[in-house]
């Protein structure tokens, strides 16, 4: 197969390296309007494997040029651009997979392109990032092992290995990212029912593996498509985790209204946005750089089947590459991308359209595929009711 990452930031980056190891990758173009970027990465690498293209992915004829040199494309752009970069995949007769963007409904706005992907026998998968993406492989597959579904309750985080004051926090994607997220309502069901809640709220205890002092609380976003795919359960939930006690400060912060998009102040004359002063402060704070990271995830799904209650429990704790100096969050990021791009051009995925995670994605594949890359999934079950 012939492979297209559109985008040379970290996740492409790390997403077309994943691609170049595979056997069964015959080529990878890295395209972006930065083209010096995915140069240094290809001198870097070394790789016949690999060509470097110049995009402007806000030119037509330059994205169809790019897509239609391979067989499926991987979409590491920004997310404004998801729904141009899927329509003219399909246009094309390339499969896509993105990295997802609730913000404006980017993802809805591609999964409107169903009818038109299956007319031009192409798979589009948006989404497949960890929150929303890891989670939604995951949540499905548990789901598909039930006779009924109940409760689905996710938890993910982006931590420090060595978390410092005052936030114990380190950003490994864009801070107006985080803003949004604990802004932002949260989205939830709960007794049947679809409820909206406060970010950062209903904060709880929660213990990983080497990772006992942290909390969960609601944010926006993780939930995505998950809400639609099984809106006739009890209860569906996701929740942000972090060290204890991150809520509560950066719910004052959000009670002042510095994560305010339109709050402005004047100062000496000049309006400044409030919300660029908070950025601009936390980025020195909260900048990862040499120091490590981890990803920590739990996904529960729990139900019947044949009439005997059980739950389906994966848990999941990564650590940065130091050796390779690649995040966490870039390996379970880039990883999940790449091994469903990956799938669709194997074959493992037929079905075209433009179809959610949690609804093509096969789960058992996907564990095997990241365990091969030293992210692992583990399985448990519990044939009883699961607390959390």
């Amino acid at each position: 197969m012939k492979a297209a990452v559109l985008g040379a930031g970290l996740m492409g980056k790390q997403a077309a390296k994943d691609l170049i190891a595979s056997d069964k990758v015959e080529k990878v173009y890295l395209a972006d309007v930065a083209v010096e970027q995915a140069l240094a990465f290809k001198n870097g690498l070394q790789s016949d494997k690999l060509e470097v293209l110049q995009l402007n992915a806000n030119d037509d004829q330059e994205l169809a040029y790019v897509l239609s040199k391979a067989d499926v494309a991987i979409n590491a752009l920004f997310y404004t651009f998801n729904k141009r970069v899927a329509k003219a995949a399909i246009e094309c007769g390339v499969h896509v997979v993105d990295l997802g963007g609730h913000i404006g409904g980017a993802t809805k706005a591609v999964l409107a392109l169903h009818e038109k992907a299956v007319e031009k026998g192409v798979t589009v998968i948006p989404d497949l990032g960890v929150a929303p993406g890891m989670i939604n492989i995951l949540a499905g597959y548990g789901a598909a092992k039930l006779d009924k579904v109940d409760e689905i309750k996710l938890f993910v985080g982006g931590i420090p290995v060595n978390p410092e004051p005052p936030l114990e926090y380190n950003h490994v994607f864009s801070l107006d990212g985080v803003f949004d997220h604990y802004t932002d309502p949260s989205y939830i069901i709960r007794d049947g029912k679809l409820l909206k809640v406060p970010s950062l709220s209903e904060t709880e205890p929660i213990a990983f593996e080497g990772f006992n002092e942290l909390e969960a609380f609601h944010t926006s976003g993780g939930t995505s498509t998950l809400l639609e795919s099984f809106r006739g359960i009890k209860t569906l939930e996701y929740k942000t985790v972090r060290y204890k006690g991150h809520a509560d400060k950066f719910r004052l912060l959000v009670d002042l209204g510095f994560t305010d998009r339109k709050k402005t102040v004047v100062v000496d004359g000049h309006v400044i946005k409030v919300r660029d002063v908070l950025r601009e402060v936390l980025k020195p704070i909260t900048a990862l750089g040499d120091k490590q990271d981890a990803v920590v995830m739990r996904v529960i799904v729990a139900g019947s089947r044949k009439d005997e209650e059980l739950a389906y429990i994966y848990d999941m704790v990564t650590l940065k590459d130091m050796e390779a100096g690649i995040t966490a969050m870039a390996r379970a990021t880039a990883f999940t991308v790449s091994v469903a791009a990956q799938m669709i051009g194997t074959n493992i995925i037929t079905e075209r359209g433009a179809h959610p995670p949690e609804l093509i994605v096969p789960g058992d594949k996907y564990i095997e595929e990241m365990a091969t890359r030293g992210v692992l999934i583990k399985e448990t079950v519990h044939y009883s009711t699961y607390q959390s």
